[in-house]
């Protein structure tokens, strides 16, 4: 993959958006060598700028007055543009709806195109109590945008399904926008004890794959746990139809 660009934007907190971007970007480290480039536009919570390792921008993109502040948005989409490579972008849900605002009226995603630029939208839908908000996050995406969308199922919080055990991909909500949709992620529901807490213990110190492969910190089976998870993981990324 080259000259691909990627935003994560879910309006909710704490639904995984920075889990997200750190799969994301990992991914396309493995990919063709290409030169990747992460940025954390989130202004409150920069979690992804604390991964060293992937060498993540913090570019604060909103003014004191929530709005976006546009001699910094611009200053990131010239850095986009300025350069070849694979390009991340995880984005705080405190800045979802101005950004996206910005992005349309200043038509960025047809700019990107015609500069030579794969633009993808990574929606994320969780499970349990969060499904409502975002599926409604996934609907407003899809429907304010004409970008490719890669949906990411986040069953941590729980199954992707209804109260009346419909679930989220059988919804009439999901088929009204399912043509948008390139490919899915599955965040799978995994054991909490074990899956859970390596994955929660990597996380916590802000690691990637390759660091928790090299580390003394983690024994023989975390590792191999969380190489379980990356191995699911990057093979639904392959298959997602970029």
């Amino acid at each position: 993959m080259q000259n691909t660009v990627h935003f994560i934007l879910q309006g909710k907190g704490g639904i995984g958006k920075t889990l997200v971007s750190t799969i994301l970007a990992q991914w396309l480290k493995t990919r063709d060598g290409s030169p990747l480039r992460c940025y954390d536009t989130d202004q409150e919570n920069p979690t992804f700028s604390r991964y060293k390792s992937l060498n993540v921008k913090h570019v604060p993109v909103m003014t004191e007055s929530r709005t976006i502040d546009p001699k910094r948005f611009d200053s990131l989409m010239i850095d986009i543009l300025e350069e070849d490579g694979n390009c991340v972008i995880d984005n705080g849900a405190n800045t979802f709806s101005p950004l996206v605002a910005y992005l349309i009226e200043n038509d960025c995603f047809s700019l990107l195109e015609e500069s030579g630029r794969k633009v993808y939208i990574h929606t994320i839908v969780g499970g349990g109590d969060t499904l409502h908000d975002t599926a409604m996050g996934f609907v407003s995406t899809a429907k304010s945008t004409n970008v490719p969308l890669v949906l990411w199922q986040n069953e941590h919080f729980g199954l992707l399904q209804s109260a009346s055990g419909k679930a989220f991909l059988d919804s009439q909500t999901y088929a009204e926008n399912s043509g948008r949709v390139k490919g899915h992620v599955v965040l799978a529901q995994r054991n909490a004890d074990t899956f859970g807490a390596d994955l929660k213990k990597m996380n916590t110190a802000r690691l990637t794959l390759d660091e928790v492969k090299a580390s003394d910190k983690f024994n023989v089976m975390e590792k191999q746990r969380i190489k379980v998870i990356f191995k699911d993981l990057f093979e639904q990324l392959d298959k997602v139809d970029w």
